[in-house]
């Protein structure tokens, strides 16, 4: 990761602290009741980056490093747009994956026991239809990605295919298996190789030991790695995997995170084509009542988005306090990166911060056209 590179984006800042001056305020505020110690945001704009902005520190303690613009994050589950998302768009453009084919064509051993399985589709994956649970703790009984894999692999559907909507962790961690298995090539250096490095933005899974110590700390953890959690992957699962997974692993800077999010306001140029955006982020129409599009999410009532967000908008959320939403009526996409996960995971505080944020940056656009 070089947190030096040159901005893809057209900067047009200057003015920020005025025109957000009561959104900004509202994240220190956040930060002052210990919502999250620190933050980051970037707000794009009608194509230019019109907010890049680090507020807080690393932690709640005197003397702890001040968080910058360019300082990097556990993106947590934004991984999962920004990396595992975008590699099955790539794929299915390039005809090496099919969103109506069967997960266990790709990974027979999803199916070996339990033949209703047979009927999960990739679709059924990425829009969290599956019938899988939402999560398991997977790593309480495993020490290798191979054993995390069989696990998952083994573990029986809550519910019948396509006929409920359940956000899950363990169908992301099959997606990635099985982007590596068509790809050819490990998670890691497909999405490096295909989507960090054409965009030239700052997001890569493990983080170099050096880059560490500039990395905000998610958790002092005393249940499980009895130790802090500083530049390694916050989620459990992810980290007995080696760090690169389906479901999370990617650390990156703010303004990185908003790159991705104008390639795809841009109608995915230059990694993807319009029609492969179009499909990805529209809403399901099933099952009943979900608000998930294709790996993404979509405005419900109420959202974490906020009260402005139009209905054709999508985002996404990360356990560690991170956030992307994308308006492409407006032209607009807010990046939020925190680790409101620190001290101790407890807080849920950010639930209220990020819509109220929101919906300050949409009233502060609005306000600057008259």
């Amino acid at each position: 990761m070089n947190q030096n590179n040159t901005s893809p984006l057209n900067d047009k800042t200057s003015g920020q602290d005025k025109k957000f001056r009561q959104a900004f305020a509202l994240l220190e505020r956040a930060i002052e009741q210990q919502a999250f110690p620190g933050a980051a945001t970037a707000i794009t704009y009608q194509g230019g980056l019109v907010a890049l902005k680090g507020l807080g520190h690393f932690t709640y303690s005197a003397g702890s490093p001040p968080c910058h613009a360019n300082t990097v994050y556990d993106l947590a589950s934004l991984t999962k747009v920004v990396a595992t998302t975008a590699a099955c768009m790539i794929l299915c453009e390039r005809g090496q994956l099919f969103l109506d084919h069967p997960v266990a064509e790709i990974l027979p051993e999803f199916a070996a026991a339990d033949p209703t399985k047979k009927q999960v589709t990739l679709e059924m994956l990425l829009a969290h239809s599956s019938g899988l649970p939402g999560y398991a703790k997977l790593f309480e009984t495993a020490s290798a990605r191979q054993e995390i894999l069989d696990q998952a692999f083994r573990l029986p559907l809550e519910k019948d295919p396509g006929t409920r909507a359940e956000y899950s962790d363990i169908g992301f961690i099959l997606l990635g298996e099985a982007v590596e298995r068509r790809a050819g090539r490990a998670l890691d250096e497909f999405c490096r190789q295909e989507i960090f490095a054409p965009l030239k933005v700052d997001i890569a899974y493990c983080p170099a030991p050096e880059q560490k110590p500039g990395i905000p700390p998610t958790e002092n953890d005393t249940s499980f790695r009895h130790k802090i959690v500083q530049g390694e992957v916050h989620d459990e699962n992810a980290w007995v995997m080696g760090g690169v997974a389906g479901h999370a692993g990617c650390f990156g800077t703010v303004e990185a995170v908003a790159t991705f999010a104008e390639c795809m306001l841009h109608d995915g140029a230059p990694l993807l084509q319009r029609h492969t955006v179009e499909l990805f982020t529209q809403g399901q129409a099933s099952p009943a009542g979900t608000s998930r599009a294709l790996g993404w999410d979509t405005p419900s009532t109420p959202s974490q988005s906020g009260k402005y967000f139009s209905r054709r908008s999508y985002g996404h959320l990360g356990y560690t306090g991170t956030s992307l939403w994308i308006d492409p009526e407006r032209q607009l996409s807010i990046t939020l990166l925190t680790n409101r996960t620190w001290p101790d995971r407890s807080s849920q505080a950010i639930k209220k911060v990020r819509p109220a944020f929101h919906d300050a940056v949409v009233e502060a656009l609005e306000a600057s056209k008259i």
